[in-house]
């Protein structure tokens, strides 16, 4: 129910002229605004930029809204709960006192109880028929006349009538045997005041304090959390070409920001271990540049200073096979180089069996014939040319030293939900030392260097073809034999060809 206006206010009374139709409000555009304002120079100059900074700006921001929510909430419950307190007293006052009324027996009205300050009963006409001492000399407090007959509850707020505090004053209508009379009992709400002046006080004393505590506590708790962060930092950005060796510091505290040192370090290790083979590889390949060159002009100068035309076929041939090995040698790091580089690769199935039968069917120039036993259907996933590769460089390999035979056999093998293909490629050679099996692998390794240039090699051929069987999933090494070299390849079988097992 509505509350009527206070004695003494005023209602302004509506102007003249027409009532605008409502019509759409417009919204204003609030965001590019926002955004263009925090956009202006001399605005951003104020807005924290390291995470620190934000960190405790929004910690700060988050705790100072909760608190004005709570604050209002707070004071709003305490200020409810005193008027409905000083109500409840001041309605029980006029109730008894209206009754009373209608009895036809204010005489027997007693003296306003505790927390009730003043009562007052006012005739149809205007005139007081009853009032409690502060207010003898008072006029009725308000003149209009009363509402149709009967008992009405009604609550509103008046401006003290004594005193400096505010008044909840009750009104209850009444029909008596000298007719309709109003009783007006009030409460003073000056507990209700003092109440919100402490509490409003207390919160603005204690809001600010308890803003800078947590924006201290946020400054320093992130401070120390980035710590670390500050010292891996400073590690990286002093970390030159020449300075791999060196790692970030790794907290011990096992969040986020040890994960992150630890992945930093692993990377710093690729990266030295990616640059020592850079410059190994570089010294190798000059190396190995070095000597057929070496010999390649030797041979030019001692061709140009015989006279002789019967020795120049002699000289020019050795000539062409300096320049046939220093061509194959530039293929094979074009191609180490493109391996370094290369994408994954694509996944198209391949029948490896026939992929090696096609292989082996047009070496007919080997020096030792191969013998091939191929299981069919063995399918796997990769590039054709590059399987192909592996193949010939184990070929080749296995020609070099192989007495009279070579084999090939492919087969199957691996767990039901893992399969993969087998190839194992067999010579009768001297074979591989055990403690050499694992270094026949590297760039540039002969476990016999004049053997190995007497047949043409250039010690690449193995490395290349662990990296390519390692670029498609697999594996190439060396496996113990009973007589000669057995290397062994083993790649993931296709989806298919697994599912089907």
């Amino acid at each position: 129910m509505a509350e009527p206006a206070a004695p003494g206010a005023r209602v302004p009374a509506p102007g003249p002229g027409p009532v605008p139709a409502p019509g759409p409000v417009p919204v204003p555009a609030r965001a590019p605004a926002l955004r263009r304002l925090l956009r202006w120079p001399p605005l951003r100059r104020f807005l924290p930029t390291t995470v620190r900074a934000r960190a405790t700006v929004g910690a700060s921001a988050v705790v100072a809204a909760a608190l004005a929510v709570a604050s209002f909430a707070l004071v709003g419950l305490l200020e409810a709960n005193l008027v409905r307190n000083a109500e409840g007293d001041a309605r029980r006052q006029a109730v008894t006192v209206a009754r009373l009324a209608a009895a036809g027996n204010l005489t027997r009205v007693r003296p306003a109880v505790r927390g009730v300050d003043f009562v007052q009963v006012v005739s149809a006409e205007g005139r007081v028929l009853f009032a409690s001492p502060n207010l003898a000399d008072a006029p009725a407090l308000l003149p209009a006349p009363p509402p149709r007959p009967g008992i009405r509850l009604h609550t509103w707020k008046v401006r003290p009538v004594d005193g400096e505090h505010r008044l909840r004053v009750v009104q209850v209508v009444t029909d008596t045997p000298d007719g309709i009379v109003t009783v007006y009992a009030g409460a003073s709400l000056r507990g209700a005041d003092a109440a919100d002046d402490t509490t409003t006080a207390a919160l603005a004393i204690g809001m600010p304090l308890l803003l800078a505590t947590v924006a201290l506590v946020t400054w320093r708790v992130t401070g120390r959390a980035l710590h670390p962060v500050e010292e891996i930092r400073a590690e990286v950005a002093g970390i030159s070409d020449r300075d791999l060796h060196r790692r970030v510091p790794v907290p011990h505290t096992r969040d986020e920001v040890a994960s992150l040192a630890e992945t930093m370090n692993a990377t710093l290790d690729r990266l030295e271990a990616s640059g020592i083979r850079q410059r190994q590889f570089i010294a190798d390949a000059s190396h190995e540049l070095r000597s057929p060159i070496t010999v390649l002009r030797t041979q030019l100068e001692v061709a140009l200073a015989v006279r002789d035309p019967d020795l120049w076929p002699e000289l020019i041939g050795g000539a062409l096979e300096d320049i046939e090995r220093l061509q194959q040698l530039a293929a094979d790091l074009l191609l180490l180089a493109r391996i370094d580089a290369a994408q994954p690769v694509p996944a198209v199935p391949l029948d490896l069996g026939a992929l090696v039968r096609d292989t082996v069917a047009v070496r007919v120039g080997d020096r030792v014939p191969v013998g091939a036993e191929l299981a069919a259907g063995v399918l796997v996933t990769g590039d054709s040319l590059w399987l192909a590769r592996i193949v010939t460089n184990l070929l080749d390999n296995a020609q070099r030293f192989a007495a009279a035979q070579v084999a090939v056999v492919l087969r199957t093998a691996g767990r039901p939900h893992a399969p993969t293909a087998v190839l194992y490629v067999i010579d009768d050679g001297p074979g591989i030392p055990p403690d050499e099996r694992e270094r026949v692998f590297e760039r540039f390794t002969r476990l016999d260097d004049a053997r190995s240039r007497d047949h043409g090699g250039t010690g690449l051929g193995l490395a290349i073809a662990r990296d390519l069987a390692a670029h498609h999933g697999g594996w190439v090494s060396a496996e113990p034999a009973s007589r000669g070299a057995r290397m062994v390849v083993r790649i993931p079988l296709a989806p298919a060809a697994g599912s089907g097992r």
